[in-house]
């Protein structure tokens, strides 16, 4: 349930309301605010209660005045769901008292939140000791303020208002965590470290697809919206309404919610471009043959947006910790003009003897960046693929594509390849995956991210962000001081979201994996998280919308043309 309002807890058993207290609803009486269905929703516990009761407590003989006298059914209703709730915690509330003598003992916690940096508006970080039957209570100190959590079979549930209070306190300071634990034979023990708060704020929006982690199970699958403020997750369109259709390279402009484009493969093709509340579904017709645009990136103005054009096939390995391998029996470079309706490209962007794919454009609109591999023959050759990274120069009044080339990576010269290429929104840096071989690095365990100084060209190996598993995909944050990425780490299996912070000096922080409102969310979960891209503001286009131009929207073919010969 949405957690985003300060006040008491009622459990209603259709879903969780709060009594906001502190603010009246227009009766001048306590507000009563349902809240929003989320995909994790996790019974509340009688610790969650416990630093309520109190106020519940004070409260009640005003509520049972107001009773009396107010006829809404929405009131009514809480006044009900009050009286439950007291019968069911009778007990007298007390303030949760601390361990006096403990010693000091290191504890693995889930999620691993020790010493990270975090944007202040982030949900809550909700984690677990080792066990369930543990004994656990979670002391958060702010500058001015403090928080007192009792564990849940194991499982530490912050209240959300209380969160939020102690996060706008510690901006641009730290919060002190100090978890106490009782051992089974061995008492109560302790363990101290600092959560730090930066005063940089995260785009409130990650978009990312669900998917099982083969590639080959496409009957359930769906592109989600979560907000990051809290537990709220919507199903932006899932293939149980389209024939079980493949969806995916979803892409915001200038991370703008109400900007973006998704693909859709099998049925119902094509590239589906949404402003505001209009869709436009296109398809590529390449050398008088049906194509489709691939990865996709747009122009700073909006008015362009260039693809690469992928032949991709799939193998699978049998003896290899490489599992999948994802590769291209050709690929070029193609624009999309949106005003004048129009595919092209450019003979050194769509030359056979070469593979041109992962564009993207920097933030001054001016240059296209994009990786490039000479070509050789699939799959009998797919380990001699080694990618760099090239630029050419790109006029945004005419759409004109610059004649010269330059490296700005020889990843080659090193037996390495690169792809995925992101510029921070500032022009300072430019992120990239970089592996052994190949182009598509989701799958390869040497896979890491590096980061560029584009002022100095020194390369950031990143040691602070990258594990022994797999790193992928990634996006910035609007202001360019967080990116989230995919990463392997914690079973080798599925990609999950994790997040980074990056200083004005470019130094990055430990990352952390983003919260849910419980921690064994993705224990439970048998979905990868793919292609997480932050935006400012939400989808707004349903899904029902979504769906009906699906299958209703004639796609219009766009023929692509060369220029410039």
């Amino acid at each position: 349930m949405a957690q985003t309002l300060s006040g008491s807890l009622v459990n209603s058993g259709r879903g969780r309301q709060y009594l906001n207290w502190e603010d009246s609803g227009p009766t001048g009486y306590p507000e009563i605010i349902p809240a929003t269905e989320t995909t994790d929703e996790q019974p509340f516990s009688k610790s969650e209660y416990s630093g309520y009761l109190p106020r519940i407590r004070t409260h009640l003989l005003v509520l049972l005045l107001f009773q009396t006298i107010q006829k809404s059914e929405i009131i009514m209703k809480a006044y009900s769901l009050l009286s439950i709730l007291l019968i069911c915690f009778t007990q007298t509330a007390c303030d949760i008292k601390l361990p006096e003598q403990v010693q000091a003992r290191d504890v693995q916690l889930f999620p691993d939140y020790e010493s990270v940096t975090i944007p202040v508006n982030i949900a809550p970080l909700n984690f677990r000791l080792p066990a369930a039957d543990m004994e656990g209570i979670t002391l958060l100190k702010s500058p001015n303020k403090e928080l007192k959590v009792k564990a849940d079979k194991g499982v530490f549930n912050i209240p959300v208002s209380d969160w939020k209070d102690l996060l706008h306190d510690a901006k641009g300071k730290e919060i002190q965590a100090s978890i106490f634990f009782k051992e089974e034979t061995n008492g109560w023990k302790r363990k101290d470290f600092p959560i730090y708060i930066s005063a940089d704020s995260i785009d409130s929006y990650l978009t990312y697809r669900r998917i099982f982690p083969g590639y080959r199970m496409w009957n359930e699958m769906g592109i989600y919206q979560r907000c990051v403020e809290n537990f709220v997750e919507k199903p932006v369109l899932t293939n149980q309404y389209t024939n079980n259709s493949c969806m995916n390279c979803h892409s915001f402009c200038q991370q703008n919610g109400e900007k973006w484009l998704f693909h859709q493969r099998a049925y119902y093709n094509g590239t589906y471009l949404v402003e505001n509340d209009q869709i436009k579904k296109i398809t590529l017709e390449k050398d008088g043959q049906a194509s489709a645009f691939v990865y996709p990136y747009w122009h700073p103005s909006g008015k362009y947006v260039v693809f690469s054009t992928n032949e991709t096939h799939q193998d699978f390995h049998y003896a290899d910790p490489n599992r999948i391998e994802v590769y291209d029996e050709s690929s070029d470079i193609v624009i999309y003009d949106l005003e004048k309706e129009r595919a092209y490209s450019v003979p050194w962007l769509a030359s056979s003897k070469h593979f041109e794919t992962f564009p993207t454009f920097t933030p001054d609109g001016k240059s296209l960046i994009y990786c490039s591999a000479d070509s050789v023959t699939m799959p009998d050759q797919y380990r001699n693929v080694k990618y760099n990274l090239l630029k050419v120069s790109f006029q945004p009044e005419t759409g004109e594509i610059g004649n010269q080339i330059d490296t700005l990576y020889n990843a080659r010269k090193e037996g390495r390849s690169i792809k995925f290429p992101r510029v921070s929104p500032d022009g300072k840096y430019l992120l990239y995956t970089i592996s052994d071989y190949g182009n598509f690095s989701i799958w390869h365990k040497d896979a890491d991210l590096r980061l560029l100084h584009l002022d100095t060209f020194e390369t950031d190996s990143l040691t602070t962000i990258n594990s022994s598993d797999v790193e992928s995909y990634h996006s910035w944050s609007s202001s360019g001081h967080w990116i989230v990425f995919s990463s392997r780490r914690l079973d080798g299996l599925f990609t999950r979201p994790f997040i980074a912070h990056i200083d004005a000096a470019g130094k990055v922080s430990k990352p952390f994996l983003l919260p849910q409102q419980s921690p064994d969310y993705y224990g439970n979960s048998l979905f990868s998280f793919n292609i997480p891209e932050l935006s400012q503001t939400p989808i707004r286009m349903s899904q029902k919308e979504l769906v009906h131009a699906s299958k209703e929207t004639e796609a219009q073919v766009i023929k692509l043309v060369y220029t410039q010969d």
